[in-house]
């Protein structure tokens, strides 16, 4: 069955026998996502939906279309696959910012928007680039993690991602913004009466050994890899998706007015919201004949046998409300029972001859009615919507980042977001496989709905797990630990070099400041402090110091055995006046937002020799420091192609048979708009790695003021 006018989305695979073939199945799949993705903002009419944002936590809609553009463009760069931007200002300003992070900088004052056809025209140089980019790319199969075309990949299914977050903003901008359009076509399949609804059953599952991680040949994100194996007890599950007539009997009762229904989380969200239905249904509850719901672009008469769509908290109120009708343990399955059931269905929707669900675009443009799509003895296993789990997102056993993209999951590894699985009715690519993991804070909304479980399952809700990534865990201890072999502690050292130094204490930019110790050394003396890093692991981490309590993590002593440590920024002196003048953001050191002079200290410590284009950098100094401010400079200048290619590197290198070094090319290049202030010197720091290996280093410290 095929019901929309879009291709619909097969992603292809990563290996194969021809690299033309499979070059062009690249090209085709980028250039389906592309038109696909256009084609869902037109439904679009009103001006001012584009700029006014649908909820307060997200952009508003111009972003997210040309945020997935910029994306294509800033991860090609950031794996050497081009060296030319498009338009530096769009691809520093629709860079970051996408998702209901606490690292999101979402303050209006910082855009200035550009207008539809800006964007459109700018989307339409992105694309031939791109096509360029397919079209000449080294191509060797099987494509693997760290090939051109995993880059590609990446850019392509990060769009699909943003197809669906998108059309959920699209659902909930005012109604009278936005158009049915003739592609996006709402199922007419719908029951009018809620009387009418098959009763829900629980089908007992025998339970068993369960291996969970990816093993498909398609594209995946870092958090689908690795492996976890866990032993599913007994457990029965609903046939259907819970229907908007099975989750109406919740709301008749009063589900929404009594606390014992919802843990701490969810009634704090229902009370700041004054929520008394699902966010998606229109009218009075007390009227059920006269509801309406809306979906993507319209409201529609109420469709009782389509899945009600909620978020977790919500739907985790239901359960508890269920249990206690019914006297069984009833609640949302885990990630592993959801698995369980989703091995019943055989094969990936690349596989499958027709659709075996509302899914990947091969059905409707809204939900469809729960007893549509059997799968076995259930529903909806997977397609129509996502499906809402117990359990919070973490990275399997042997989990890696990828270098790319390093914050898509570790910001998420919060115990704060709870996995969603099986996905929608407008999932595609990755989205619609069966390895998917994505996973969104427990009060947002997806077009995600659940289906509950009588299971004895419980879930460990961890609020302040030990910190294991090792680079993160290795900086937190560089940053905040003990000074080790008698050497000071390294930021709040340089930040004492160059204090004296600072004619106006109004607003300090600390660069790469990892997670943020500099940033609050200098807090104790600056009225703002602006701290910028490319990690978004980072910068969560330092974010999280600002709440005040203690930060803990875990680092290695020898095999795999580990020391636990912990942080909190108020035995470092460091009080709550001082560190709520810290703006922390992620962001490119190369490609800032900022672009008038605004700072009276720029701090750069261990950052020049590990960026792409220094040179670049450097240049882009007297822009952003006013007359009169301050540059400090420190590096090892412990320059590596892995992080800057060999003709961009500053110094150790030969010019005409000379030797260059780094302090040389500096002097050189800043000349013209600096001045020094005093010389450079040698400071030490050591970094540890485990209880009986460390690195000692020595950076040299440059530090220059701007001309008048």
């Amino acid at each position: 069955m095929k019901t929309t006018t879009l291709t619909p989305a097969f992603t292809p695979s990563l290996s194969g026998s021809s690299p033309e073939h499979k070059r062009q199945q690249l090209l085709d799949y980028f250039q389906v996502t592309w038109h696909t993705y256009e084609q869902l903002f037109t439904c679009i009419t009103e001006e001012k939906a584009w700029t006014t944002k649908a909820i307060p936590l997200r952009h508003p809609l111009i972003f997210y279309y040309a945020h997935t553009a910029t994306f294509f463009i800033n991860k090609l760069i950031a794996g050497g696959y081009i060296s030319q931007r498009i338009d530096e200002r769009m691809e520093a300003m629709m860079a970051i910012g996408v998702d209901e992070m606490s690292w999101d900088d979402l303050n209006d004052d910082h855009y200035a928007w550009p207008t539809p056809a800006a964007v459109q025209a700018y989307r339409d140089r992105v694309r031939l680039r791109v096509i360029e980019v397919i079209t000449h790319l080294p191509l060797t199969l099987p494509i693997g993690w760290n090939d051109p075309a995993w880059a590609i990949l990446m850019g392509i299914e990060h769009e699909r991602i943003h197809l669906e977050t998108s059309s959920v903003l699209i659902r909930q901008l005012p109604v009278r913004w936005v158009t049915p359009q003739a592609v996006w076509p709402v199922c007419p399949l719908f029951e009018p009466n809620r009387q009418n609804i098959p009763h829900n059953t629980l089908i007992p599952q025998a339970g068993g050994k369960l291996t969970l991680g990816k093993e498909d040949d398609y594209y995946g994100w870092d958090n689908e890899y690795g492996q976890q194996i866990q032993q599913i007890s007994p457990f029965s599950a609903s046939k259907m998706l819970v229907s908007h007539a099975e989750f109406y009997e919740f709301v008749r009762d009063g589900g929404y007015q009594h606390s014992e229904w919802w843990d701490e989380e969810g009634w704090g969200w229902k009370t700041y919201t004054q929520a008394d239905k699902p966010t998606f249904w229109v009218g009075d509850i007390t009227y059920p004949d006269h509801l309406k719901l809306r979906v993507l672009a319209e409201e529609i008469p109420f469709p009782w046998d389509w899945p009600v769509e909620v978020n977790q908290l919500e739907a985790s109120a239901f359960c508890r409300w269920k249990s206690a009708k019914i006297g069984r343990s009833i609640q949302l399955p885990s990630e592993g029972e959801w698995a369980w059931l989703r091995n019943q269905v055989t094969g990936d929707h690349p596989d499958w001859q027709s659709p075996i669900g509302n899914l990947n675009l091969q059905g409707w443009a809204s939900s469809c009615p729960v007893t549509y799509f059997a799968q076995g003895d259930f529903f909806d296993i997977v397609g129509n919507v996502w499906q809402w789990t117990t359990t919070p997102i973490n990275g399997y056993q042997g989990f890696e980042v990828h270098a790319l993209y390093d914050d898509f999951s570790t910001p998420t590894f919060d115990g704060k977001h709870n996995l969603i699985k099986g996905g929608s009715w407008i999932s595609t690519g990755n989205e619609a496989l069966k390895a998917a993991r994505y996973a969104f804070r427990r009060h947002f909304f997806q077009h995600a709905g659940f289906r509950y479980v009588e299971s004895t399952h419980q879930e460990t809700m961890l609020k302040n797990p030990y910190e294991t990534d090792t680079m993160v865990a290795q900086y937190l201890d560089f940053q905040y630990g003990d000074n080790l072999f008698s050497v000071e502690n390294y930021a709040k050292a340089l930040v004492e070099k160059i204090i004296p130094h600072c004619l106006s204490t109004l607003h300090a930019l600390d660069l790469g400041c990892a997670t943020g110790r500099a940033s609050f050394e200098l807090s104790r003396y600056f009225d703002r402090v602006t701290g910028i890093d490319y990690s978004a692991r980072f910068i969560d981490v330092a974010l999280q110091l600002m709440t005040g309590e203690d930060f803990r993590y875990a680092l290695p002593t020898e095999g795999d055995l580990v020391d636990y440590r912990q942080v909190r920024l108020t035995d470092l002196s460091i009080t709550a006046e001082q560190w709520q003048k810290v703006d922390f953001k992620q962001g490119d050191a190369c490609n800032l937002k900022v672009t008038h002079a605004e700072y009276d200290l720029i701090f750069a410590s261990n950052l020049i020799d590990r960026l792409r284009e220094p040179k670049r950098f450097l240049k882009s100094l007297s822009t952003l420091l006013k007359p009169g401010g301050v540059l400090m400079l420190s590096s090892p200048y412990t320059w590596l192609e892995e992080y800057t290619p060999k003709e961009n590197w500053l110094g150790g290198i030969r010019e005409n048979g000379e030797a260059v070094t780094t302090y040389q090319t500096l002097q050189r290049l800043l000349r013209d708009d600096f001045e020094e202030i005093r010389p450079t010197e040698d400071v030490p720091f050591v970094i540890r790695e485990t209880a009986r290996k460390h690195q000692y280093t020595l950076a040299q410290a440059s530090y220059w003021r701007r001309r008048a």
